[in-house]
């Protein structure tokens, strides 16, 4: 009798385990189902951005070259995914080449359209609400909020070596060089402290007044629990994916962003804290 029970129980253990497996097992299929529809939604949206605007203008022209370099991206990840994490990343490619679309459309005079989800590589990098222009070794920079012909390649965000770079329209694609090595990568954090410093970026505005005042704003930041990242620029990597949300880190740009080089004029209390510079 004791044995009769045993095997019962044993029997109900085991059907339980099988029952929970299949269960577990349908429920992550259903997940996957769910993330790759997603990602494909968002694909197949961007190819018909991709196919159906057209123009000129290099601020277009360029706009699209990055729109379609997405969506190739994107297909390739597609093709290859297997997992929830690989679907999430094709997804943020083809959500980047639609923020690159989206800006083309902007450069052509339509309407932008629906906003779409906010890029993970893009979190607190915020954009640009004014025009800049500086100069690094001889050479002019230019960034604003608006295409223009000085202004042909857009950026969508993102963060490069650590430090945020935010969305806008530049003049040359300094961020690219930025994820190179060497020179490259020291050209490119020159650009960035000249174009978002405003010790650099606003003539007459002193370094120590910026310097104290993103100190200040810096902590701030801090205090509202997006600054958490502050202790993170120094150790965070390349995000990947395909702009380069790569970045520019060191280990002392956290103790950067919240002195001088993000401080005061666009950076601080003002219109940063709202996610704009």
């Amino acid at each position: 009798m004791e044995f009769l029970l045993v095997a019962i129980l044993v029997a109900l253990l085991v059907s339980g385990f099988v029952w929970w497996r299949r269960e577990r097992a349908a429920r992550e299929a259903r997940s996957l189902a769910d993330v790759r529809a997603d990602a494909q939604r968002w694909y197949e949206r961007l190819g018909g951005q991709v196919m159906n605007l057209h123009g000129d203008a290099p601020a277009v022209r360029q706009a699209l070259v990055d729109a379609a370099e997405r969506y190739n991206a994107a297909g390739s990840q597609l093709e290859q995914a297997g997992t929830i994490q690989q679907y999430r990343l094709a997804r943020e490619t083809a959500l980047e080449g639609l923020a690159y679309a989206r800006a083309a459309r902007v450069a052509l005079g339509l309407d932008p359209g629906p906003e779409l989800p906010p890029l993970a590589a893009a979190q607190g990098a915020g954009e640009l609400t004014r025009e800049r222009q500086v100069q690094v070794q001889g050479q002019t920079f230019k960034a604003g909020p608006q295409p223009g012909r000085d202004t042909p390649y857009y950026y969508p965000g993102g963060r490069l070596q650590g430090r945020p770079v935010p969305a806008g329209w530049y003049s040359t694609p300094w961020w690219k060089t930025a994820l190179g090595a060497g020179a490259g990568v020291l050209g490119g954090m020159l650009i960035a402290d000249a174009l978002f410093s405003p010790a650099f970026a606003d003539p007459g505005y002193g370094y120590e007044a910026g310097y104290q005042e993103g100190f200040n704003d810096g902590g701030d930041y801090g205090d509202q629990g997006a600054g958490d990242q502050g202790a993170d620029y120094g150790d965070q990597g390349d995000f990947g994916g395909g702009n380069q949300a790569a970045d520019f880190g060191g280990g002392d740009q956290a103790a950067d962003f919240g002195g001088g080089d993000f401080g005061g004029g666009d950076f601080g209390g003002g219109d940063f804290g709202g996610g704009d510079w």
